[in-house]
């Protein structure tokens, strides 16, 4: 059994993650602060399988689909891995993604919920993310932020939202028309 041993009295960085466990958990750093979160559960990966291929089947050549786990890289103390992001492909060229993905997309569970509402909003906001959805496959829902202009505070603006049978539409980062029930099918 291996232990890993934390840096005390100092924000944890990039170089720290390196030293975690494989161990099945997710490790992400928001400000430096570690945030651990255990193992997804079945109607959490059905749906994020399901949205990956519907998001596949329709990119746009210039972009790339991705699962997690893929280390997305804003700086030495905010690393974070989304459950799906979409980015240009020549973002995607190396280990891990250096700034943000054009779309980062979380699946609301007990254990994430309020991180993924609260804190990862608000830093892939802060970090230029142009788009950010949440998934909640217990109600079915999908709600998606887009980055407003500049002369709107340049924030979050929620541009769609949808539950069980209705429509969630998009035009941003390409054209998405699903169904939240159809994710858990």
């Amino acid at each position: 059994m291996s232990v890993t041993v934390l840096p005390q009295s100092r924000p944890l960085t990039a170089a720290d993650l390196e030293t975690m466990p494989d161990d099945g958990h997710r490790y992400e750093l928001i400000d430096g602060t570690l945030i651990v979160t255990p193992s997804p559960s079945v109607p959490h990966q059905r749906a994020v399988g399901n949205l990956h291929v519907e998001l596949r089947r329709r990119c746009l050549a210039t972009l790339e689909v991705m699962l997690a786990p893929l280390d997305v890289t804003f700086s030495q103390h905010t690393v974070l891995q989304p459950d799906l992001l979409v980015a240009s492909r020549e973002a995607l060229a190396g280990r891990t993604m250096q700034g943000g993905p054009v779309l980062a997309i979380e699946m609301l569970s007990p254990s994430t919920r309020l991180v993924d509402l609260t804190l990862k909003l608000a830093t892939y906001e802060r970090e230029g993310t142009r788009a950010y959805w949440v998934v909640d496959p217990l109600v079915p829902s999908i709600t998606a932020w887009q980055l407003g202009d500049s002369g709107s505070g340049g924030g979050y603006v929620q541009v769609a939202h949808a539950a069980g049978d209705e429509v969630f539409r998009v035009e941003f980062p390409y054209e998405v028309e699903l169904t939240p029930a159809a994710l858990l099918a």
